[in-house]
Parts: structure tokens; C-alpha cells; sequence
């Protein structure tokens, strides 16, 4: 075994996991320093395999993170219409008004993404600058 050759690849830095994390840190790596090495290790099929698929973002990272994410056709483009909130028991569910719920339940402002679906549109976006 001292005598088998194995092949290696030198990084800066390598991140595993090729979720919306590792993602944004790779791309704010690269966004730093464009010369910094950086590769993302995924043990899925594909970018967004193992990712839960319905979610409600809030865009306020992306925003910090590129801007300029609508011109570039992220796939966030269900914007939250309405609130409702229920009581759910054995004979049904009963609407709980908002005003009670706290402010991290108003999800105004905020979209209806499939997570997979964004995480490989910014696999794509962090390809472009060199990951």
C-alpha cells in the first residue's frame, strides 16, 4: 500500500456541503479574494438533492450577499401574499388572528421557494466566479 500513487487537488479552502450555507460562504469567499481556491464537496447526485424542498425565505442574506439576485433569475419569485394561522385539534382547526403572533411569524416581504431549486441556481452562480 506505501507504494500506491492517489491523486490530489490543492485548495484554499474547502467547504462540504453544497446547501444555501456552504453556498454563500463559498461565493462571499470568492467575492473577497477571486484568486482564493475554493471548491465545494456535495454527497448528493446533484446540488439541491438532499434538500427539503418547500421553505419561506427571507431575501435579507441574499440581499447582502448579491444585490443584484432577481437580475440574475434566481428562481425566488412567489412573494407571501397572506398570513393565516390555526389551531389544529380533533374536530378541525381554529384561525388564530395575527395580531397575537409574534414579528418573526409575519412572513410579509418574505418568498415561496423550493429550496433545491435555489440552492443549485446559486451553484451555478458560484461556478461562474470560479468554485
Amino acid at each position: 500500500m506505501a507504494d500506491e500513487t492517489r491523486e490530489a487537488m490543492e485548495y484554499d479552502v474547502v467547504i462540504v456541503g453544497a446547501g444555501p450555507a456552504g453556498l454563500s460562504a463559498a461565493i462571499r469567499l470568492k467575492q473577497l479574494d477571486a484568486d482564493l481556491q475554493v471548491v465545494v464537496l456535495e454527497k448528493g447526485s446533484e446540488v439541491g438533492a438532499h434538500i427539503l424542498s418547500g421553505a419561506v425565505l427571507d431575501p435579507c442574506g441574499l440581499d447582502a450577499l448579491m444585490p443584484d439576485w432577481k437580475e440574475k433569475g434566481a428562481p425566488i419569485t412567489v412573494p407571501v401574499r397572506e398570513d393565516r394561522f390555526y389551531m389544529l385539534g380533533e374536530a378541525g382547526g381554529i384561525r388564530i388572528p395575527n395580531f397575537p403572533m409574534p414579528p418573526l411569524m409575519n412572513n410579509h416581504g418574505n418568498y415561496i421557494v423550493s429550496m433545491g431549486n435555489v440552492c443549485r441556481w446559486m451553484a451555478e452562480q458560484a461556478e461562474e466566479m470560479g468554485v
